[in-house]
């Protein structure tokens, strides 16, 4: 029992050792870092290319080509003209405007929903590509 009572009170005076000797450390590190940072932004961005899933031209159905065309476009392209659809028509719910209110055309799209959100609406919108 004589041991355990030594052994917290030895610990609190490590601990207050180990302070000063961590702060010295620290010092040194933060300087070097700095000239690795400046390193890092000196060196030219690479440019972000694109997926090629993303860019791969694919065929829309009949009913989907009713909204953006028979011509084949990527799934991006898709998407985009969907949105044009959506707001030249203002079908966004006003008080919600995640959700998306269908009009004849993208009722057939949204599997006779009439109403879906946008995140599911690029869904809804895959099932028709090819």
């Amino acid at each position: 029992m004589a041991t355990a009572k030594k052994t917290p009170a030895a610990a609190p005076a490590k601990k207050a050792a180990a302070k000063p000797a961590a702060a010295k450390k620290a010092a040194p590190v933060k300087a070097a870092a700095k000239p690795a940072a400046v390193k890092k932004a000196a060196a030219p961005a690479a440019p972000r290319k694109p997926n090629a899933a993303f860019m791969k031209a694919m065929t829309p159905s009949a009913t989907l080509a009713a909204v953006v065309g028979a011509a084949p476009l990527p799934r991006t392209e898709v998407t985009k003209k969907v949105w044009d659809y959506i707001k030249k028509l203002d079908l966004q719910d006003p008080a919600n405007r995640r959700m998306i209110n269908a009009d004849d055309k993208l009722k057939a799209v949204f599997g006779g929903k009439a109403q879906v959100s946008m995140f599911e609406m690029t869904k809804l919108i895959s099932d028709h590509l090819k």
